[in-house]
């Protein structure tokens, strides 16, 4: 096996390093979302080969769990013949298991990019050519058929199986590209054992979600040539990683990860973190709108408790509306505001030291090994642990949706408050027309409904228990189930925080006169105009898309 470096096949293309050492969650998300192309340099390949030459050295030397025994509960089971693939075969086909739906496209690129780094980080035995071929999938922009459930938080075996099923050519691929056609099958990585069902090798997939597979009795393009009329021109077929042959210990060695979890975990640490610093500008535009007071948010309150999320919340805010002496000052209606405005630092703050958390997790995991034997560095032993029990990762999560509820009660606060003519001067509802209109009274209805959801998401995964295969894994860390409930929490949150956005740009509007702000020119340009009744559901879907500008502002 050759260490020379796979790179790119496209010159100019921006590139994310893997190297099993400096990947980062936002690397993770260009690789996963394609707006760049993975780098693999020589010495990080020849770190894993290394790891793989000193496996089989040691496999010959002694049993090795999942090499020369069984998994799980047959731990003591020897395995007969453990220079062959059958094993790693049946292991791979046992364990590919995964049920529900088909994660989207963007969540199993994530997992690919996760996985291949963290095989670059040496001590899993592994052969290169499966990082190789973790790598091209990237950049041909296809990737495995993986099913939603089937981890706990002790490695994403039913997903990384169906991987490794797809890369030796078992399954097919699926494609992210529109508009392609199936490829045709390639051939199997190898030959023993009785083969799946014939299927399509690449089947489109939207970036949202995946498509149904196209059937494998569709006609042959000759065929439905000859049955409608004149020929046309096929349409282009993607290219597909070649497929890897097995060898023993692969199989064990790829499925040892939490990969699925933790390209997730890098997906909502990206996404709440645009959430999170659009926060501030809606925050502060209904500071604003309720001629609420900047005392709350001076530096002076924050230097004498000086926790870095809440200093950071403040000051942001101060900074959307000028500054110390911007709007929000000297004008305020009372001597002091409701929570909702007045505690926004407090609440908001945690959310950002927990998102920070996370991240800081999350980039550990991604740039060390996780496999279950570790092959040490220096290529003499093997250390049979528990590093694939991912704790650490399960509580960042829990910690962060408990946080994120934290704010978003706050931000459904602000939302009720911005309808009250005693807190605004203006009328019930910022609603016009005749007596009785509602104006953007049922956003508090859809706020609400979207809190809820942020509610049950924030109930602790880590909490929950299991005993698996015969006692022996009599845990879990329930991980896997706490960065859904994140990425759920993350889509409701942006509906709570829009739903805000929507009504604080309305009342500042009607005020005589507005602020004079960036972050309200710019939320007042893209959202729509009109205090009439009217369905409200475009305005939200305006303000949901407008979030992620506001957060760079």
């Amino acid at each position: 096996m050759s260490s020379t470096a796979w790179a790119p096949r496209e010159a100019g293309r921006a590139r994310v390093v893997l190297d099993g050492r400096e990947l980062t969650p936002d690397d993770v998300v260009r690789l996963a979302d394609a707006s760049a192309e993975p780098f693999v340099p020589a010495e990080a390949l020849a770190r894993a080969h290394r790891s793989w030459k000193a496996a089989d050295r040691l496999a010959r030397d002694g049993r090795l769990y999942g090499r020369g025994t069984g998994v799980g509960a047959h731990r003591s089971v020897p395995v007969e013949d453990p220079e062959g693939t059958g094993h790693g075969l049946r292991l791979l086909r046992s364990h590919a298991g995964g049920a529900g739906a088909e994660l989207p496209a963007r969540q199993v690129r994530a997992m690919l990019a996760v996985r291949a780094n963290q095989l670059l980080a040496g001590g899993s035995g592994i052969q290169p050519a499966f990082v190789t071929a973790l790598a091209e999938a990237l950049r041909l922009g296809v990737h495995p058929a993986v099913n939603e459930y089937g981890g706990l938080g002790t490695g994403d075996l039913t997903a990384l199986a169906q991987t490794g099923l797809t890369l030796i050519g078992e399954r097919p691929w699926r494609t992210a590209a529109p508009g392609l056609a199936p490829a045709p099958a390639p051939g199997p990585g190898l030959a023993p054992g009785p083969a799946p069902a014939p299927g399509p090798a690449a089947v489109p997939d939207g970036v949202g979600g995946p498509s149904a597979p196209v059937p494998p009795t569709a006609p042959a393009p000759a065929a439905a040539a000859a049955a409608t009329g004149p020929a046309v021109a096929a349409p282009a077929v993607p290219e597909l990683p070649a497929p890897v042959v097995l060898r023993p210990g692969d199989a064990l060695a790829l499925l040892s990860s939490n990969a699925l979890t933790l390209g997730q975990a890098a997906l909502a640490c990206h996404d709440l973190d645009v959430l999170l610093r659009a926060t501030h500008a809606v925050a502060a535009l209904s500071l604003a709108a309720v001629s609420g007071s900047l005392e709350a948010y001076a530096p002076e309150v924050h230097a004498l408790r000086p926790y870095p999320g809440a200093a950071r919340a403040a000051a942001e805010v101060r900074r959307l509306l000028g500054g110390p002496g911007g709007t929000g000052t000297g004008g305020a209606r009372r001597i002091q505001d409701p929570f909702g405005f007045r505690a926004f630092p407090q609440a908001h703050g945690p959310a950002l030291d927990a998102a920070d958390a996370l991240r800081r997790v999350v980039r550990t995991e991604v740039n060390c090994p996780s496999e279950n034997p570790l092959i040490g560095a220096d290529g003499t032993t093997a250390h049979h642990h528990g590093g694939f029990y991912a704790a650490p990762l399960g509580l960042a999560l829990d910690g962060l949706d408990l946080a994120l509820l934290q704010t978003a009660q706050l931000s459904a606060a602000r939302l009720a408050a911005l309808g009250r003519p005693d807190l605004t001067g203006l009328p019930a509802f910022l609603a016009s027309g005749p007596a009785g209109s509602s104006g953007t009274m049922i956003l508090e209805y859809t706020a609400n409904s979207a809190l809820a959801e942020l509610r049950a998401c924030a109930l602790p995964a880590s909490a929950g228990h299991a005993v698996l295969s015969h006692g022996l894994e009599e845990a879990a860390s329930f991980a896997s189930q706490a960065v859904r409930q994140t990425l759920r929490a993350a889509d409701a949150y942006a509906t709570v925080l829009a739903c805000e956005l929507v009504t604080a740009v309305r009342a500042l509007r009607c005020l005589r006169e507005p602020p004079r702000c960036a972050v309200f020119a710019v939320a007042a340009a893209a959202l729509p105009a009109g205090t009439e009744d009217r369905p409200l559901t475009a305005d939200v879907t305006a303000a949901t898309r407008l979030l992620p500008v506001l957060a760079g502002l």
